[in-house]
């Protein structure tokens, strides 16, 4: 995002709020809300995040006599973005910004007859700039100045201070850009443009640079055309190998994903880099996705939460729905079912909903009388879960 530009009575700007971007160094890449992007652990931590998030279904409640009542969503919880551009997209757009800039901006583009946003069209973070001036914030988006009524703004990192969220790029800019460098370097090397190839040396006398050159025009004509080259014993032929330095760059670059993963708030093992002193099995996957949820992916979902709270009037607010990324296997469902219904807490009709399947019929329950004896209500665990069914 742009620099934020913040002014107070005593004079203070943003430069002195946040902390300045480090420099690049000589040869080092430069980092972008773009380049960043060429990090394959920063792609593949905000494509984690915002497909997660993106994907939860959302639901609208009110509290009547203290229970949680689900109600109509507005048109701006299913189209934000106009005809074109539906919730789910909406959401990952704006999860991918805050995720790398720590915010997301979208124009106001129409209201609902309770003067709350109907449209919204997010604009690239880069192109907005947010000033502070004697109070009075104002958005500079595209050259065009906005008030904020006239803006969505989602923020998150946010310090006191600032009327903006931090950018994790930014501050991650050391790993990212030498990450960046090493792998650019590597291309160099392995192109042949960062050192020689090969050493050709002459153990016998020392060359001029004419008799240099031509005896190395001599050699490099007779390996382009796959022919013939003919020395004496003065000539020494040396590869120049790369191996060592091409395991320290590995294992650079190895260090940099997770490093990368730490500033995004994502596990390396989500993302698929390698990590040491650690075992993710089948047999805890469940416990693992409902740690990254808690811990990592909770306080941006209740976040979201709130902002989102904002687009509808009170007091209704919304909820997006976690339970939907629990996904369970089979087992491990039909026995929380079975468990929430010997407990009362959930019905069989309930839990037949959960495999989109309609409440038993009297002949059903008739069937199950003389299968299991009259009276008997057989827990609906054992049924097969359906593709599309919803885990509890």
């Amino acid at each position: 995002m742009s620099l934020f530009r913040r002014r107070d009575n005593a004079g203070a700007t943003a430069d002195q709020l946040i902390p300045p971007r480090p420099s690049s160094g000589s040869g080092a890449a430069v980092v972008t809300q773009e380049t960043a992007l060429r990090h394959s652990a920063v792609w593949a931590c905000l494509r984690l995040r915002a497909n997660l998030i993106s994907t939860m279904p959302i639901d609208v409640y009110r509290k009547v006599q203290g229970i949680q009542v689900e109600v109509p969503k507005p048109a701006v919880l299913i189209t934000p973005g106009g005809d074109e551009v539906e919730m789910p997209e909406w959401m990952y757009s704006s999860q991918f910004d805050l995720d790398r800039s720590g915010n997301s901006v979208g124009l106001i583009t129409a209201v609902d007859g309770l003067g709350l946003p109907a449209r919204i069209e997010l604009v690239p973070s880069s192109d907005v700039t947010v000033r502070m001036r004697k109070g009075k914030k104002t958005y500079r988006i595209g050259g065009t100045i906005y008030e904020p009524n006239e803006v969505w703004h989602e923020k998150q990192y946010t310090v006191p201070g600032l009327p903006v969220g931090l950018s994790p790029v930014a501050y991650a800019a050391w790993s990212i850009s030498e990450y960046l460098s090493i792998q650019q370097f590597a291309l160099d090397w392995f192109s042949g443009g960062a050192i020689p190839s090969a050493h050709l040396k002459n153990t016998a006398k020392t060359l001029s640079p004419d008799q240099a050159d031509g005896a190395k025009q001599r050699f490099k004509a007779a390996v382009a055309n796959r022919d013939l080259f003919v020395t004496g014993n003065d000539w020494d032929y040396e590869m120049i190998q790369a191996e060592q330095a091409g395991a320290d760059w590995i294992q650079a670059k190895q260090f940099g994903i997770g490093d990368v993963a730490r500033f995004f708030d994502c596990p390396s093992d989500l993302i698929d880099a390698a990590v040491s002193s650690s075992s993710v099995t089948y047999a805890n996957m469940t416990q693992r996705n409902l740690q990254f949820l808690v811990m990592s992916l909770g306080p941006a979902v209740s976040r979201r939460e709130q902002a989102l709270s904002r687009l509808t009037s009170r007091p209704r607010f919304v909820k997006l729905n976690r339970n939907a990324l629990l996904a369970m296997d089979p087992q491990a469902q039909a026995s929380v079912i079975k468990t929430r219904i010997d407990s009362r807490t959930l019905t069989p009709s309930e839990a037949r909903a959960l495999y989109d399947q309609a409440p038993l019929t009297d002949d059903q329950m008739a069937e199950f009388d003389r299968l299991f004896g009259k009276g008997t209500q057989p827990a609906p665990t054992t049924a097969t879960p359906q593709a599309g069914g919803a885990s509890s």
